[in-house]
């Protein structure tokens, strides 16, 4: 079992999406990329939650995953305003009522799901002075309406904005940017413990290379 689970959301295994899974997960050192165009799934959840569909193998090992990693990590691109149907599809059909979470007797959802850290990777063509205005409702969906709400309970996110447009320079700070998580991630997973000064000194270094 690996201690991180990353899961790479982009449709093309040469995106740069792909390549900064690649990046943290060898970083880190104890982690598994789940590169979900490599499953084999139906992302279609047909009848809604009416009827439950039959889990394919690749599914129930990637529920599996989810449940013992101890860190789980998104990377996706942000398309028209939300995430690729890949990714939207393996989170309608892996996360199940009364298995990744459940509600109380009082309806408050309660996330099933025992990861204590989680990341999300956000890319988007979009550029920063845009995001006031437009805002990147993907990040809310991804981060809050279903990492956290199925458990995971410490989640921070990175945006790399304005990629189209990206110089070289930019684009390998963000490869390094990356590694470097990756591999204060694998750090923690190993020791079990969070350092304060490496969440500090993350938190501060966020605002100056435009991420969060």
């Amino acid at each position: 079992m690996s201690s991180a689970l990353i899961i790479d959301g982009h449709p093309d295994a040469r995106s740069l999406t792909a390549e900064l899974a690649r990046r943290y997960a060898a970083a880190h050192g104890d982690a598994r990329i789940l590169a979900l165009r490599d499953l084999d799934f139906d992302p279609s959840l047909r009848f809604g939650y009416r009827e439950r569909m039959q889990l394919e193998p690749d599914l129930l090992d990637a529920k599996r995953a989810l449940s013992e990693a101890r860190t789980v990590v998104v990377f996706t691109p942000l398309w028209w305003g939300s995430v690729p149907a890949l990714l939207k599809g393996f989170f309608d059909r892996a996360l199940l009522p009364q298995q990744e979470y459940r509600y109380s007797k009082l309806g408050m959802p309660e996330g099933l799901l025992t990861a204590a850290n989680g990341r999300l990777f956000l890319l988007a063509d979009t550029p920063w002075f845009l995001t006031p205005f437009t805002g990147l409702p993907a990040q809310t969906h991804v981060a809050r309406g279903t990492m956290k709400f199925c458990g995971i309970r410490s989640v921070r996110t990175t945006r790399m904005l304005a990629v189209k447009d990206a110089s070289p320079a930019r684009i390998e700070s963000w490869l390094s940017r990356a590694e470097s998580l990756g591999r204060r991630d694998g750090l923690r997973d190993r020791s079990g413990v969070a350092e304060p000064q490496a969440i500090a000194a993350e938190a501060a270094s966020s605002s100056v290379v435009a991420t969060s």
